[in-house]
């Protein structure tokens, strides 16, 4: 699991495989959950994340 953060656009996301999503589902506003073709959760967008999670986890996520 790799977490990264944009700043620019203030948005989190949680990458669990490699493999590239090719489907979209937003569970909650501003959450979004990606598949790949096997419909398997490959990560998870977190819009206006400040928002949202502990700020140190940003920090973490930026480095």
């Amino acid at each position: 699991m790799k977490t990264s953060y944009d700043p620019a656009v203030d948005a989190l996301y949680v990458h669990f495989s490699a493999h590239p999503p090719v489907e979209s589902e937003e569970i909650a506003p501003g959450i979004m959950f990606d598949f790949d073709a096997d419909n398997r959760l490959v990560g998870i967008e977190v819009l206006n994340a400040k928002t949202r999670v502990a700020t140190d986890t940003l920090g973490a996520a930026a480095e």
